[in-house]
């Protein structure tokens, strides 16, 4: 008989010695070969963003440093040198330019205007800002979407109406026509600013007073506008330094050269100056205007920072 017995299966062959390690294999043996490219490429986008934004530090900069050297020079040293330090740092420059080119009373005036307007515009706005945030009713994303078209709308489409509404109720060439037109001119930003930084507010504390007997104007006054203050802050600071340059709106609203603003006096002593031979006198003007902006950012610059953060991250 024919043996049918299967035959014994045979051992699998050696095949060495495993490692199952994932120490061994060859991916994780070290780093993929597309991280030194991609390191590289980042150190490259980093160092690119730093010269970009160092070269632009050096165009803002050096401007103001040059202006700011030449208000202390004479007028035959801005000429022969202008790149030179002056040989004498003469002070009187400013004192000249505060007393007979009429920067003093320039500035007055616009130191009354723009905090007029700042204090008017932080008020109105804020309020807007937090019954739209806050609060339901019919026509509320109507309001709002009016304030975001007013940002879009260009001033200059609207200065001869603006001239005859101001003219018709006989505020031309006076601190509160220019108050008021820089008010209506700054709420549409301000209101949306601060509407999408009131939403980002905890309303449990609000909700809280209201149930100890709070009002609403105590809970806005006293709860909501201290914990908006770091967004407050910078919508001011952004207000202000747009009031503070502003040039088209009291070119066309204010003739009385008694209350002319600093941009309209700057504009005014450029000519003067030029017929004059003053230059100095003119570079000592132009430190005195940019002076109250360049202070206020440098001592707020941080809170304008925190305060744009703290909405994103909310």
């Amino acid at each position: 008989m024919t043996d049918t017995t299967t035959p014994p299966l045979s051992a699998e062959p050696d095949a060495g010695p495993r490692s199952d390690s994932p120490g061994d294999s060859p991916q994780a043996a070290g780093s993929s070969p597309h991280r030194p490219a991609g390191r590289l490429s980042r150190r490259l986008g980093t160092g690119a963003t730093q010269g970009f934004l160092g070269v632009w530090a050096l165009l803002a900069a050096v401007p103001l440093l040059w202006a700011l050297v030449s208000a202390f020079k004479t007028n035959n040293e801005l000429f022969a040198s202008p790149w030179k330090l002056p040989a004498t740092w003469h002070f009187d420059n400013f004192v000249r330019a505060w007393t007979k080119a009429d920067i003093g009373e320039y500035f007055v005036n616009t130191v009354i205007v723009v905090v007029g307007a700042l204090a008017l515009t932080m008020l109105l706005g804020s309020m807007a800002a937090y019954v739209l945030a806050r609060f339901r009713f019919p026509g509320n994303r109507v309001i709002y979407y009016a304030f975001v078209a007013g940002m879009t709308f260009p001033v200059f489409l609207a200065l001869v109406p603006l001239f005859f509404v101001v003219k018709n109720l006989n505020l031309l060439s006076s601190y509160p026509g220019l108050i008021l037109v820089y008010t209506a001119y700054a709420l549409p930003f301000t209101v949306f600013f601060l509407t999408g930084f009131f939403r980002t507010l905890p309303t449990s504390v609000a909700e809280a007073a209201v149930i100890d007997g709070c009002s609403q104007e105590g809970v806005f006054f006293r709860i909501m506008l201290p914990m908006a203050k770091p967004g407050l802050v910078s919508v001011a600071i952004f207000n202000f330094l747009g009031m503070w340059n502003q040039y088209l709106l009291p070119l066309v609203l204010n003739s009385d050269q008694h209350k002319y603003l600093l941009s309209q006096g700057l504009a005014a002593l450029a000519v003067q100056q030029g017929y004059a031979n003053d230059w100095s006198a003119l570079f000592a003007g132009l430190v005195i205007a940019a002076l109250p902006v360049v202070a206020l950012y440098l001592a707020l610059a941080k809170k304008v920072q925190t305060g744009l953060s703290v909405g994103l991250l909310k």
